[in-house]
């Protein structure tokens, strides 16, 4: 039991570092796209397109790692269908 709660925890762990290092590569690469696009093309605003592109990976980045980590993976969650689905064919 202790070595599945480890390997939980280590995968956990995991993937909140990949997305803050994410995040951080996201943040620094677009501000400098940001001052490049204002230096040299200030009337065509390109810079939206690979942020909002690469801000849609950071969101499922970020939701994978905090909000819906754990919930549709691991034994706990078949077993609670297979429970559900035994329930619907006894009646």
């Amino acid at each position: 039991m202790s070595d599945n709660i480890r390997a939980v925890a280590e995968k956990r762990a995991d993937a909140k570092i990949e997305f803050y290092k994410n995040f951080i590569s996201y943040v620094v690469v677009n501000a400098i796209l940001a001052v490049i696009n204002f230096l040299f093309t200030p009337d065509i605003w390109w810079v939206l397109f690979p942020l909002f592109i690469w801000g849609i990976g950071v969101l499922f980045d970020f939701l994978k790692a905090f909000v819906l980590y754990g919930r549709f993976d691991g034994e706990e969650y078949r077993e609670r269908k297979i429970e559900q689905e035994m329930e619907k064919l006894r009646k």
